[in-house]
């Protein structure tokens, strides 16, 4: 598998695999798989690949009929070298995570997306299910459900542009918190530090990968 940071090209590919196969039950651009990764990796345990990889995409009827072979394998590769690179950032170089928001063009200005990374990083935590928080870290996990729940648009609106600003520079702080709390409160097998995300083995080389792609475990997910 290729490691480091995915290019440009390969970010704007998985954009464009979202705009084909994704709809409302989905993660829905890559900055949603962005949050969504940082979700998984941020919890109290790491769900099977072959449950959030399905959850991607909403359940195993909303799985893509991929136009081939090669465009799945693909698509789990980067997806992996992504996940890996925010492991790698999360667990070794703190000071260099950041979400991948998206952006917006209106009237010639540039703004910040940050819905649909924060939507993905909700639905991470769901699927990895995680327990309720005690409160004095609670608040961090509010400050992105601020920005990933539809009841709170109302409250984003009446904002004033530093107020909203300063939700949206809170938004990195709140998840390396997160993600610190969980580390600290896992069980000793789970809590090694600087050791990089590693799928386990749950099927034999030649079985049916549980990821339902449909090959064997061997040309999929083990690698």
């Amino acid at each position: 598998m290729a490691e480091g940071p995915l290019t440009e090209k390969e970010l704007e590919w998985l954009d464009e695999v979202f705009a084909q196969y994704g709809d409302e039950a989905s993660v829905l651009d890559v900055s949603g798989l962005d949050g969504y990764l940082t979700a998984i990796l941020s919890g109290p345990q790491i769900p099977e690949p072959e449950r959030w990889l399905v959850e991607v995409w909403g359940g195993e009827r909303k799985l893509p009929r991929w136009r081939s072979e090669r465009e799945m394998d693909r698509f789990m590769a980067l997806t992996f070298q992504h996940m890996d690179d925010i492991d790698q950032r999360l667990s070794q170089y703190q000071d260099q995570f950041e979400p991948l928001f998206g952006s917006q063009e209106v009237e010639g200005d540039e703004y910040i997306v940050t819905e649909e990374w924060c939507y993905g990083y909700l639905r991470g935590v769901s699927v990895a299910g995680w327990p309720a928080l005690p409160e004095h870290i609670q608040s961090a996990f509010e400050t992105i459900a601020l920005h990933g729940r539809e009841e709170n648009l109302q409250q984003l609106e009446i904002l004033t542009p530093g107020e909203y600003q300063k939700s949206v520079d809170a938004i990195t702080p709140a998840a390396l918190a997160l993600y610190n709390y969980w580390l600290e409160n896992r069980s000793e097998t789970e809590t090694a530090v600087n050791v990089p995300f590693v799928a386990e083995v749950t099927a034999g080389r030649n079985d049916p990968c549980p990821c339902g792609s449909g090959k064997k475990y061997k040309q999929c997910c083990l690698h």
